[in-house]
């Protein structure tokens, strides 16, 4: 541990010249006391560290030295992959392998590269997760993550929707995803390969046996066909709309006027289209089909009922 920190410290320098010991405390979270034994091991091993008192003091490197030692370990070059993902990167364990890899490459690149690099992180953010509910729990998601890292399979017990809601499945896991915030395992299994929301893992179990990925399997090319097989599912009929400017606003159909706009709008089935049309109130009037014109109509029969009364 004291190792890798003697790195980190030595490659902070490297990248960002001088740095007092209250700044280089934070950045490894240590204590100044440490930072002052750090330096001091540093000096002993030979690294020209200058260090000056009083307010423009601190620690920096006697200009013009260089360390080479910025190879990545395992773990760094694995974090480096997620560097646009920090949260993704800690998800998976590897938050502090990240902040290491991310000062081995800046110590890497030419100074002009670095700064460049470094005004890109100042001033663009990936924030992957939508704006309406909070993040899923993923309890398990290291030790699915350390399965695929290791080709071990595994035996999963999971929820799913339909009946039985909880099944136990050895698998093998392939690879992972990350979309809109939450986690998929794409793994092998008795039945081929297949899709498993990581938040609805309710346990696993890992197994001594390795396993090899099929030839051939890309996890980008399955995605994109899972994504397609999805959409396609997904709408399966049509709905007879008429929609206010607001409600057009707020499906993303053209009005075709100021007064009502009538659109036929893709549906995945009654009980989803139901729940997706009420959100918008008196802005859309169902026309067809009859079966969710008058799944709507009962629910606004009820709601006017309960508050009337």
């Amino acid at each position: 541990m004291r190792a890798s920190r003697l790195v980190t410290l030595l490659l902070l320098l490297q990248n960002r010249g001088r740095m007092t010991a209250r700044q280089l405390a934070e950045e490894l979270e240590v204590s100044v006391r440490t930072v002052y034994r750090d330096v001091e091991a540093l000096g002993a091993a030979g690294i020209p560290l200058y260090g000056a008192a009083g307010h423009a003091g601190g620690y920096r490197l006697v200009d013009g030295y260089r360390t080479r030692l910025t190879g990545l370990t395992v773990d760094e070059a694995r974090a480096a992959f997620l560097v646009a993902l920090p949260d993704a990167a800690a998800d998976l364990g590897l938050g502090e392998a990240l902040v290491t890899a991310r000062l081995k490459l800046r110590a890497a690149l030419p100074a002009g590269l670095r700064e460049h690099a470094e005004r890109i992180q100042e001033r663009f953010l990936l924030d992957a997760p939508g704006w309406y509910g909070d993040a899923d729990r993923v309890p398990h998601l290291a030790a699915v993550a350390a399965a695929v890292w290791a080709r071990r399979a595994v035996v999963l017990r999971y929820r799913r929707w339909r009946a039985p809601e909880e099944i136990e499945r050895r698998v093998e896991p392939y690879g992972l995803v990350l979309k809109a915030g939450r986690w998929y395992l794409v793994a092998g299994g008795p039945s081929g390969i297949r899709t498993y929301r990581v938040d609805q893992v309710l346990g696993i179990r890992p197994l001594e046996e390795e396993f090899v990925i099929p030839d051939g399997f890309d996890l980008t090319g399955y995605w994109n066909v899972y994504l397609a097989d999805f959409r396609a599912r997904l709408h399966t009929a049509d709905a007879l709309v008429r929609l206010t400017p607001e409600g057009a606003r707020l499906l993303g159909v053209t009005p075709t006027g100021d007064g009502w706009t009538e659109t036929r709008v893709p549906i995945e089935s009654i009980d989803h289209a139901h729940r997706d049309f009420l959100r918008l109130g008196a802005d859309v009037e169902v026309l067809a089909p009859a079966e969710l014109r008058n799944r709507i109509a009962q629910t606004a029969r009820a709601l006017a009922t309960r508050y009337d009364g």
